[in-house]
């Protein structure tokens, strides 16, 4: 099977596009929790903040571009939006591929952590 992430930018496995260019691929979430919630993926595919080295920093540029693409594509770039990078189990990561969670389309998205 291999990663679910690196199958949907291969297009073995469905997705709904929002973006797309050379470096990473954008997508929205199955299980969204905000009017708007996109991923953003990278094409090269690092477990997680701690597996992309030095060498590979352009990964972090190239994730935040598309997440400003994102939100000026979904119209969310002018309110503001929230940026969330799960990482390792404690931080909520459940596809060993690194991705960023793009969220918004509310006038107010809540406190960053429930209480």
């Amino acid at each position: 099977m291999g990663c679910l992430f690196c199958n949907i930018i291969e297009g073995k496995t469905p997705s709904k596009k929002v973006f797309e260019n050379d470096r990473v691929y954008a997508f929205h979430d199955i299980n969204p929790q905000a009017p708007v919630h996109i991923l953003v993926v990278h094409k090269t595919h690092t477990k997680d903040i701690e597996e992309t080295s030095a060498d590979r920093a352009h990964i972090f540029s190239d994730l935040f571009e598309g997440v400003k693409e994102v939100a000026k594509l979904t119209g969310i770039a002018e309110k503001g939006y929230r940026v969330i990078i799960n990482n390792g189990p404690a931080g909520g990561q459940i596809i060993w591929h690194m991705h960023v969670h793009v969220l918004g389309g509310k006038d107010n998205m809540g406190p960053m952590m429930a209480k």
